[in-house]
């Protein structure tokens, strides 16, 4: 796990001393991505630059340099992430009788030795891993990024006073001198509806996030230095794997499918084990964290570690659950019980943390249990992405029952049901309702309901299901209006149900824009390496092979895991209703951040800086502290804006 930079830039813009001090800063601008090592390689006649620094997990000696070059002097690679399959690919080259003079034992050396025997796409479509690579071609003078399948390491890039720039994260990007750092207000809007900016979008005009699963190819030329952009070329797609699984579904029995899925995770998580540092979980407590550590347990001849992070505030607390798990597996549990001050104390950090706009609240957590597990590892195996695969989240059971019994009404009358809901405060639900409903805060969800009834139509319900603010536009000004959703939607397969739906759609969008954001950025900034099982390609595949009635069944989530994960421990230590990894912001709103939030929110302050139109924003403030409503997802998104931008003046 590491982090790289670079820029190609016109030749002779930069001489040799000025490119390698403009690099070394890029490089000390992400140097909690890789304390252990940095190095940079630079050709000032065709122009370009690379920078890396190392985070030391596969060969820790000096043969794992990068940026590295490859034995035939050819290819010269910053890398991020990790080929599990590296020694498999080693074993390959082998048998094609191709002999390479092996310095070490490093990931980066095998996929050179790749790229110059099988070609770039070829070798990347070999590769089981995370990863993020620039890759130069010498001798064709062509430069490739490249990112994984789904999207786990990121990668930014773009155009700024015509020179390329490159790197793992934005604030490298921004130490060059020829980042122009301008707000994309179309992309604002979008953080403020998803609580993240989706690919390809950043918050900077054309600074890119690169897509998942693709190769960015440019050659450059004796001219000028770019010969062409061309669109980002496509290795694998979650579409084509979709459509295939329609004519490949899995035909075998309950059993079958639990072994069978057993047996892929089994070798996911024995591959994302391998590492030259000690390693250990997060452990929730929920059915995905549970079932990875029992998975690594079994595989592991001595006590796995284990670290959780609790809070006093029951209904944000899983930590007793995941000692409980922890006690019987016997892993090497670590847990942490984290004061509310602990908390806020890491909400200064985060527009450093996340470089731009993300306001997913979890971030606290993930960043605190990183923090605590980086103390005591170098390595951290999550459960992420099981929801999206295999139909764990709540909304994939309602949605469409909701909708089937709303469909039919009129709008005006869906419309007159909704103000009638909304008429009474969340508080007030939650008095009427508390002995009648076993639901927790059902006041808010009913007020959530009702702000999904006028919806036209079964995607415009689910899309108001993951969304906040509605009409960017009334928000920011000079937005258009604009959703990344509908894309995405006009090309979604034709699937059989629409909860195969969603959870395409949230795993192209939500997983790796928010989920997978929030971890690398969280685990990063505390020099961690998170591996995710989850997202071995070929259990993705399996997932999608798999009938929805193996991840829903009469009514129950992730229905497969749950029966596979009863292998391992007793069903009654697992069986609870769902719990999100968030923190109360909004009760902290009203009590230790509401003057941090009102000198944030003045309405004074959101006129002068002229960004916001402020009145929607100052009556959801008022109507938050007043408790009519929780309005703690929209305030969250302005606040967290608010925090970045203060940060760039």
């Amino acid at each position: 796990m590491c982090g790289f930079s670079g820029f190609i830039n016109k030749r002779g813009k930069y001489n040799k001393s000025e490119s390698e001090k403009i690099i070394q800063n890029m490089m000390d601008a992400i140097i909690h991505r890789g304390p252990d090592d940095e190095g940079f390689w630079c050709d000032d006649k065709k122009g370009i630059s690379l920078g890396h620094r190392r985070l030391s997990i596969v060969d820790l000696s000096s043969r794992g340099h990068q940026p590295m070059v490859d034995h035939s002097g050819r290819f010269v690679i910053a890398f991020n992430g990790e080929i599990y399959n590296h020694l498999s690919l080693r074993r390959d080259l082998k048998k094609d009788e191709i002999n390479v003079p092996w310095r070490g034992h490093s990931d980066t050396e095998t996929l050179l030795a790749c790229f110059d025997a099988w070609g770039v796409k070829n070798t990347i479509q070999r590769c089981t891993g995370m990863f993020a690579i620039a890759l130069f071609d010498i001798k064709d003078s062509t430069m490739y990024l490249i990112r994984d399948r789904i999207g786990e390491k990121p990668l930014y890039y773009g155009m700024q006073n015509g020179v390329l720039l490159f790197a793992s994260e934005l604030k490298a990007l921004k130490t060059h001198p020829s980042f122009q750092g301008n707000i994309d207000r179309n992309a604002l809007s979008l953080q403020l509806k998803y609580s993240y900016i989706p690919t390809p979008h950043s918050i900077y005009k054309d600074i890119k996030k690169l897509e998942p699963g693709t190769i960015f190819k440019f050659q450059l030329n004796d001219s000028f230095h770019i010969n062409s952009l061309q669109k980002p070329e496509s290795y694998w797609s979650l579409k084509n794997v979709a459509e295939h699984a329609k004519f490949n579904q899995f035909a075998g029995s309950d059993l079958e499918a639990i072994n069978a899925l057993d047996k892929l995770l089994l070798e996911s998580v024995k591959e994302q084990m391998e590492a030259d540092v000690p390693l250990g979980a997060f452990l929730s407590g929920g059915i995905d964290s549970s079932l990875i550590t029992s998975l690594m347990q079994a595989q592991s001849p001595k006590p796995i570690k284990t670290f959780s992070i609790g809070f006093g505030e029951e209904g944000y607390n899983e930590a007793k659950y995941a000692k409980q798990i922890a006690n019987h597996l016997g892993t090497n549990h670590t847990e942490l019980y984290v004061s509310p001050k602990e908390a806020l104390n890491v909400i200064p950090k985060l527009s450093t943390l996340y470089d731009e706009p993300f306001s997913d609240s979890s971030q606290i957590p993930t960043y605190l249990v990183s923090q605590l597990t980086q103390q005591n590892v170098k390595v951290g195996l999550s459960g992420d992405a099981g929801d999206e695969l295999f139909g764990g989240y709540n909304r994939y059971i309602w949605t469409s029952k909701v909708w089937n019994k709303i469909k039919y009404l009129p709008r005006p009358l869906k419309i007159f049901v909704s103000i009638c809901m909304t008429s009474l405060p969340p508080s007030m639900w939650d008095t009427l309702l508390s002995k009648a409903i076993d639901i927790s805060l059902p006041g808010d969800k009913i007020h959530k309901l009702a702000n999904m009834l006028p919806s036209n139509s079964l995607e415009d319900f689910y899309c108001n299901t993951i969304s906040h603010w509605k009409f960017q536009p009334n928000i920011v000004i000079g937005a258009t209006p604009s959703s990344n959703l509908d894309s995405n939607m006009i090309n979604c397969p034709n699937f059989e149900s629409f909860e195969e739906r969603m959870m395409y759609l949230d795993t192209l969008n939500y997983l790796p824009d928010d989920i997978l954001t929030k971890v690398d950025r969280a685990s990063m900034g505390v020099s961690l390496e998170v591996r995710v099982p989850f997202l071995n390609h070929n259990v993705v595949e399996f997932a999608y092979r798999l009938p929805l009635s193996m991840k829903i069944r009469n009514g129950e989530s992730k229905w497969i895991l749950k029966q596979l994960l009863n292998k391992y421990i007793p069903r009654e230590l697992s069986e609870r209703p769902k719990m999100g990894f968030g923190v109360p912001i909004g009760e902290w709103l009203r009590g230790p951040l509401f003057e941090w939030a009102e000198e944030l929110l003045d309405e004074s302050r959101l006129k002068n800086e002229g960004i916001f139109y402020p009145r929607q924003i100052r009556e959801k403030w008022d109507e938050h502290l007043s408790g009519r409503r929780n309005w703690q997802s929209y305030l969250w998104n302005i606040l967290v804006f608010q925090l970045w931008f203060e940060e760039q003046k």
